[in-house]
């Protein structure tokens, strides 16, 4: 009864809480152990300052190893990647709102700074962009949504607390 209630508990935390399960251990003439997709986890860090085009950096998983960063890239990615440096961050403390003691930590981040192969540059995207200025086309298409929305909901005014995908 009680396994049930880990297994479950685990379920409910999110990955990068999580921790991975060890590797079985390999004795000779066991069947090769195949790892498909670890649950490992990395995300891309913009770096606060300037780096060479052939660094990149990252956030991941704290279990993750040296070699498992430089093979997650090389084998899924197919990433050249030269050398991996990480730099283990600790939590900053929390302290109780009212009474001010030490109450709990934040969790360790990991920090690898990689080094990519030769000919490899990394520039980081940027994802937003510039903010254009709305066309005259898009404020047509926002008026025709407005009015749209005003029609149909004076056409059905009796039956609005009920949401239009339950209507008929």
């Amino acid at each position: 009864m009680s396994s049930s209630l880990t297994l479950r508990g685990v379920q409910l935390l999110p990955l990068w809480r999580r921790r991975i399960p060890k590797y079985p251990i390999y004795w000779k003439g066991d069947p090769q152990i195949r790892v498909f997709l670890p649950q490992f986890w990395m995300k891309m860090l913009k770096p606060d300052y300037d780096l060479p085009k052939n660094q990149v950096h990252f956030e991941v998983h704290p279990q993750m190893s040296d070699f498992d960063i430089k093979n997650y890239l090389e084998k899924i990615y197919k990433v050249p990647v030269l050398s991996v440096k990480t730099e283990i961050i600790r939590g900053a403390d929390i302290k109780h709102k009212t009474k001010g003691f030490f109450q709990a930590r934040e969790p360790e981040k990991r920090l690898p700074y990689l080094v990519l192969g030769e000919g490899q540059e990394f520039k980081f995207p940027d994802l937003f962009g510039e903010k254009l200025p709305p066309t005259m086309k898009d404020m047509k298409d926002a008026e025709k949504i407005k009015i749209d929305m005003k029609r149909d909901h004076q056409q059905t005014w009796e039956r609005a607390p009920v949401p239009p995908w339950f209507r008929f």
